[in-house]
C-alpha cells in the first residue's frame, strides 16, 4: 500500500502550540510525515505580520526535534499569490498520478472551501484531512460539498490518490495566531501560546511589536 504524503499549509503568523498539536495529531493518526508549508502571499487574508522568511524560520525552530514534522518552503519559492490549486498541481506533477496526497486544514478553512480558487478541482488532486478547533465543529449538514467523500479509514486514504475527506480527532486547542498577535499588541501574556524557541525568536527580532531584546541571528 503506498505511503500517504501529508501537507499542512498556512500562514503560520506565528506558528503556535495549536498548530503543532494538529501536526502531531495528524502524524500519529495517519502514520505519515507531515510537511508544514508556509504561504508566501496568502490570497484570502491580509498581509502577514511577519515576513515569509521569519515565518519559515520560526517553523524550523518549532519542528526541530519533532520526528515526522518537516518544513516545506515550496510556496516561498513561487512568485505571486499562494493558491492551493497551484501548489497541489505542482505536488501532483512531482509525486505522480497514483501517489496518495492529503492536505491538512482546519475546520474553518474547510468550511470556506467554496471560496477557494477552482475549489472543486482540489478533490481531484488530494484528500482533505480536517482538524476541528473550538467553536468550529465539523458537522455533516454544514458541508454538503463533502457528502459521499467522508471516510473514517486511514487505509481508505492510502488506497486512492485523492478525493476523500478524513476528520482528524485531536485534543482541541484554543490558540490562534491572531490571538498571539493581539496579546502581543495589548501587552498581555503570550509566550505560553508558542514553543519556547519561537517566543525567543519573536523577542530577538522584535516581531509583532515586541520590544527588540537582542541582535538578530
Amino acid at each position: 500500500m503506498p505511503d500517504l504524503s501529508v501537507f499542512y499549509g498556512g500562514t503560520f503568523d506565528p506558528i503556535h502550540d495549536g498548530h503543532l498539536a494538529i501536526a502531531c495529531a495528524a502524524r500519529d493518526a495517519l502514520a505519515a510525515q507531515v510537511r508544514l508549508m508556509p504561504a508566501a502571499d496568502p490570497p484570502h487574508r491580509a498581509p502577514p505580520g511577519a515576513s515569509a522568511e521569519h515565518r519559515a524560520r520560526m517553523l524550523d525552530l518549532a519542528v526541530a526535534g519533532e520526528p515526522g514534522l518537516v518544513v516545506d518552503r515550496r510556496e516561498l519559492l513561487r512568485d505571486g499569490p499562494s493558491y492551493t490549486i497551484e501548489t497541489l498541481r505542482q505536488l501532483r506533477a512531482e509525486f505522480g498520478p497514483a501517489q496518495p496526497l492529503a492536505l491538512l486544514v482546519g475546520a474553518d478553512s474547510f468550511l470556506d472551501l467554496p471560496q477557494w480558487r477552482e475549489w472543486r478541482s482540489l478533490f481531484d488532486l488530494a484528500h482533505f484531512v480536517v482538524a476541528e478547533r473550538p467553536g468550529s465543529p465539523l458537522e455533516a449538514e454544514r458541508i454538503p460539498f463533502a457528502a459521499g467523500r467522508e471516510t473514517a479509514s486511514v487505509d481508505c486514504l492510502r488506497q486512492a490518490p485523492a478525493g476523500r475527506v478524513y476528520r482528524l480527532r485531536q485534543p482541541l486547542q484554543a490558540e490562534s495566531a491572531s490571538q498571539v498577535r493581539a496579546r502581543i499588541a495589548a501587552g498581555e501574556p503570550w509566550r505560553e501560546l508558542v514553543p519556547p524557541a519561537v517566543a525567543a525568536y519573536i523577542e530577538r527580532h522584535g516581531l509583532y511589536g515586541v520590544a527588540l531584546t537582542g541582535a538578530s541571528v
